[in-house]
């Protein structure tokens, strides 16, 4: 991955393939909020890693990925990217070291798949820049990684929904970062789709050793590839660790109100809902 810049554009030292993204006593709200939304939570995703935030609607999972990647300040505390608050980022550093794909990306129908993958290279160009052999070499990458390849010539208006999400998704990786977030990438996905998208997780963790943080709905998925979850309610982490030992029948009972048997097999938790539990309001801290 390329080096990413200081402010006064020069080298700043870092391997990104060491990054670590963090956030210390992160509180957030929005600004017509009457109280925060994620409040005082504190957590670390090294290089290689893949973390999911699971949790209720309404839990504040969406909600700390804004305040991960600087689009929503803190309240109080921190989110700090490889010992550096995020604050202290320009746009253009920040963005050649985090990529976020959110829950609804939205763009003209009228591009073509690589066209939209090549914007992801907006931070290594000028305004008036061509392509240049680096960015055309991250483009392919990406569209080769996604199976979007096929689909290059394709304008946006005529892809079906999971088509145009694996575009964004290559788009976000055309920008090459060693942080990636990504807010529910498989909600609405058919299954092969589901598959898709979670195998090109899987590789950027493993053989780029990019630090992941994802929002996952399915908890039966996010146990299955995470290497940590975080579970969320009401805005405060509730539970966290291996998968194996956070997700319980207790758990899904008391923060998800759902009975339900979990069992372990060779591919890992195995989550059987059986019914909705009556008056189930979730969990705070």
């Amino acid at each position: 991955m390329e080096q990413p810049l200081t402010h006064d554009g020069t080298d700043d030292g870092t391997d990104g393939t060491d990054s670590t993204l963090a956030t210390a006593e992160l509180t957030l709200q929005y600004p017509d909020g009457e109280s925060p939304a994620v409040e005082e939570v504190s957590l670390a995703v090294d290089a290689g890693q893949l973390t999911a935030l699971v949790g209720p609607n309404g839990s504040g999972k969406s909600t700390l990925l804004k305040g991960l990647s600087a689009q929503l300040s803190p309240e109080t505390g921190r989110a700090i990217l490889d010992g550096r608050a995020l604050a202290s980022y320009d746009d253009t550093t920040l963005a050649r070291r985090l990529g976020i794909l959110h829950q609804e990306p939205d763009g003209p129908d009228a591009l073509t798949v690589a066209e939209l993958v090549s914007h992801g290279r907006y931070p290594y160009r000028g305004f008036l820049d061509q392509l240049s052999d680096a960015d055309r070499a991250a483009v392919e990458r990406a569209l080769s990684l996604t199976g979007t390849a096929a689909l290059r010539d394709r304008a946006l208006a005529d892809l079906s929904g999971g088509q145009r999400r694996l575009a964004w998704l290559a788009m976000v990786l055309a920008q090459d970062t060693d942080v990636l977030l990504l807010d529910e990438p498989t909600t609405f996905l058919d299954l092969h789709h589901q598959l898709t998208v979670m195998q090109v997780v899987r590789e950027l963790r493993d053989t780029d050793g990019v630090a992941i943080v994802a929002v996952l709905h399915d908890i039966e998925q996010a146990a299955r590839y995470a290497d940590e979850m975080v579970v969320l309610s009401a805005g405060c982490v509730v539970a966290r660790g291996p998968p194996a030992e956070v997700v319980t029948p207790e758990l899904l009972a008391r923060v998800f109100g759902v009975e339900a048997t979990v069992d372990t097999d060779a591919q890992g938790v195995r989550v059987r809902p059986l019914r909705p539990l009556a008056q189930h309001s979730g969990e705070r801290r």
